[in-house]
């Protein structure tokens, strides 16, 4: 995939790719490295580089990224006397030994910008300022150890530093949140950068999923450029998925960030091609932007308004028009009277005509949905055993999950014995209580050998209602964490699974203490140990025809195969018939999937104001639904005929509901006004900062994907329409002819521009008005 994102990126107008690099994934065993597949670095970084960008590569070797443990490799927290990232020399000889090794590698691939390659910035650490005071003089140390590490590595590029406003003169410190305007690093020698502009946020397992509106990403970008800013990154541009078990501890399994670029790899409208226009205006100004002794003057335009010029040695002029107010204005610049909408920025590459603002979108909107479902059939299963099946191990005390499974599974076994007395059961049973003291993530609860229960907490006690009977009854949890934690201080000391106490109340002899008792143990599930997800490892098991658990607990495997879809678009599989657990196609983790965890009701917006500052909090959507239903499944990794699909199913998932489906649009829809300002194309005889002519109407556009064509136009308004894209309403003001104008243009076509001018709608519907057109459009 990695070609056609890159492509949509430089399309989009980026001139710079950055990309984390992954210590667990380049060495998940100590001392033996991993650049193959979706580890290739250097190739990834060549491709970049053929695609005529740039590369600020974040070496971390912390990287946060919602990466399970922060990106470091499960195999560091093992090291003797090892504490994270502060002044210990068992980190710092394993860090530098892997910066080292890196930047020696990438040397010898000549990827380095002095070396005619495409890395011009390198970062080390990430947002360790927000961490650092807790480790005191100890963590003062190691962060000038590190930069002075990173910058003996002789890369011959600046180092950077994120979120660290007391970096070391030798790196840069940058900024990133969802405005960094007011940004400026710790010495004026140093440019001002913007690592991460937030496009969204990560999604949780049980809360909504995060979006923020593009106008608003619009208008930070403007304000950090209006005022001085040097480099700006997206943080997402494209996100994309946290396969296999690579998200940390609560994060789902997309990473879609509502990025410009989605989850799956398809363009966002219009936060994609609002965007790209912004880089469109923004180079129209590059000229006076990047005069070395360029500073701009600052004009007061009212309360909450205000102009940056920006003039160059020749004569150029750019200037920017910003409010930052909750009202829409009119404005008075050099003479002439602008219209500048509520928390905007209008763009003037001559000083003369605006060209752009960030509030005015006018690219279409794509709605995608899941078409042509195809149900997954002729599925068999297989029942992961509650007894042992494999080695164990016995103590009398609660062990640590993780340094138990060393994270190479998110399933451990605790098993244990509990006595109960005839008086406490009188009617040959005991209602009772089992409290965990301390639970994460989750666990389901067996009690001789039925399901009782499933339990998730973060680090917090838990309690399950469960039934005993005289005498001896087992007692049997599969503790189950959901990623490891990836940020915050002491890494190295998390804990999982069942830690600190475990009782049974509720009996009238008391309660029964059982941390002391003998407990046996088991890390992970006979099929993983099997392989069952993989063509030879699935001959392993002796599989039933019979896929029904209802009315108990699940803990099975399924398998079946199923053809690649034959339409276009990218793919996923819709899982909102299953529980909880984790999916494989052809050998590949797919990732977790958790259909039963319900986002939370509170929060969600249907329309979300741009207006104002955001925060992750303030635009969620599909509140009341699972957290993630469809799950991607990338084309490169299938076969046209027969692709194993297996799931492990830990509840009561019901797989003959499984489909599988293209992703492509199915609505566009676009609104164009005749205000609306026209981004002027770079072309040899438009010379950047130069002046230019009145700007014209731009058309109303509307296209489908490649390989599909309009259908249908179901609105059409030429006039004064009201509501947003996909709920547009006729006004009074209304050209009759509109929708036999634009199905004229556009039916049967990939695409389709159509003039804004009153001649195309038979006549002026309302003379003196100023008047937009509105279309909604259906592909196939």
């Amino acid at each position: 995939m990695w070609p056609g994102l890159i492509a949509k990126a430089k399309k989009g107008g980026l001139d710079v790719i950055q990309t984390y690099v992954f210590w667990s994934g380049h060495e998940p065993t100590q001392g033996v490295y991993n650049f193959a597949g979706r580890y290739d670095l250097p190739k990834f970084l060549r491709l970049v580089h053929e695609a005529g960008m740039y590369v600020n590569l974040r070496i971390g070797p912390y990287v946060c990224a919602e990466w399970n443990f922060g990106g470091f490799p499960g195999w560091l927290r093992f090291l003797p006397g090892i504490e994270f990232r502060t002044d210990n020399e068992s980190f710092k000889n394993e860090t530098q030994r892997f910066v080292n090794y890196l930047v020696e590698m990438l040397k010898s691939e000549n990827l380095f910008a002095w070396q005619d390659g495409p890395i011009i910035l390198a970062q080390i650490e990430n947002e360790y300022g927000s961490i650092d005071a807790v480790y005191g003089e100890a963590g003062q140390k190691y962060l000038n150890w590190i930069a002075n590490m990173a910058v003996a590595t002789n890369i011959s590029v600046p180092w950077i530093m994120c979120n660290q406003p007391d970096a070391p003169p030798s790196v840069i410190d940058t900024c990133n949140g969802f405005y960094c305007d007011g940004f400026r690093p710790n010495s004026e020698g140093k440019p001002a950068l913007w690592t991460e502009n937030w496009t969204g946020w990560f999604q949780s397992w049980g809360e909504g999923a995060p979006t923020r509106p593009v106008q608003d990403i619009a208008f930070a970008v403007a304000r950090f450029f209006q005022k001085g800013g040097s480099f700006m990154h997206y943080y997402m541009y494209h996100g994309g998925t946290n396969f296999e078990r690579s998200a940390m501890e609560g994060v789902t399994t997309n990473y879609d960030y509502d990025a410009p670029i989605d989850e799956y790899g398809d363009v966002r409208q219009p936060k994609w091609g609002h965007l790209k226009d912004l880089h469109a205006a923004l180079k129209l100004c590059e000229l006076c932007l990047v005069g070395v002794d360029t500073v701009p003057s600052e004009i007061s335009l009212g309360p909450y308004q205000e102009a940056h010029v920006y003039n160059s040695s020749t004569g150029a002029c750019a200037a920017f028009l910003a409010s930052w107010g909750t009202d829409d204005s009119t404005v008075l610049f050099q003479g002439q009277s602008y219209d500048l909408p509520a928390w905007s920025v209008s763009i003037l590459p001559d000083c003369k005509s605006v060209v752009f603002n960030t509030a005015k979108v006018g690219v279409q909107s794509m709605t995608m949905t899941m078409q042509s479902a195809i149900p997954v059939t002729n599925w068999v299963s297989y029942r992961e055993p509650l007894e042992p099946w494999g080695s164990t191990f016995s103590t009398n005390e609660l062990v640590e999950q993780i340094a138990t499974t060393k994270d190479t599974t998110d399933y451990l076994w605790y098993t244990t014995n509990v006595e109960v007395a005839e008086s406490d059961a009188p009617n040959g049973l005991a209602q009772a209580t089992l409290v965990m003291s301390y639970l994460r993530d989750a666990a389901h609860i067996f009690v001789n050998k039925v399901y009782a229960g499933t339990k998730s907490a973060h680090g917090s006690e838990a309690s399950q209602s469960i039934s005993l009977r005289p005498g001896i009854n087992s007692v049997k949890v599969l503790s189950m964490t959901t990623g490891l934690q990836g940020t915050g201080p002491f890494l190295e000391k998390e804990k999982a699974g069942i830690q600190f106490g475990i009782r049974v109340e509720g009996l009238p002899s008391g309660a029964i203490i059982m941390q002391r008792n003998t407990w046996t143990y088991q890390v992970g599930l006979q099929g993983e140990n099997n392989r069952l997800f993989e063509s030879n490892g699935s001959l392993s098991a002796v599989w039933s025809t019979s896929t029904d658990v209802s009315n108990q607990m699940s803990l099975s495997w399924f398998k079946t195969t199923f053809d690649m879809p034959e339409r276009n678009g990218t793919v996923a599989l819709d899982l909102s018939s299953m529980g909880k657990g984790q999916v494989w196609v052809n050998g590949i983790n797919l990732g977790r999937y958790w259909s039963s965890c319900i986002a939370h009701t509170d929060g969600c917006v249907d329309n979300c104001d741009y207006r104002g500052s955001h925060s992750e909090s303030k635009c969620l959507t599909k509140c009341g639904q699972p957290s993630q239903s469809w799950y991607h499944v990338p084309r490169e990794w299938l076969l046209s005929k027969q692709n194993l699909l297996v799931l492990f199913e830990e509840q009561e998932g019901n797989p003959e509901a499984i489909t599988i489906a293209p992703r492509i649009p199915q609505h566009i829809c676009s609104r164009m006004s005749e205000s609306h300002p026209f981004p002027i194309p770079l072309s040899s005889s438009t010379k950047r900062g130069s002046q230019t002519s009145t700007p014209p109407i731009a058309p109303l556009a509307l296209e489908c994907a490649d390989g599909q064509h309009i259908s249908r136009i179901s609105f059409a308004s030429y006039g004064t329409p009201s509501g947003d894209c996909g709920d547009f309403k006729l006004s009074s003001c209304h050209a009759n002819s509109s929708k036999d104008v634009l199905s004229k243009a556009c039916v049967g076509r990939q695409k389709c521009l159509v003039p804004i001018v009153s001649s195309i709608c038979g006549g002026d519907p309302c003379p003196g008005m100023i008047k937009s057109l509105a279309a909604t459009a259906e592909c196939q």
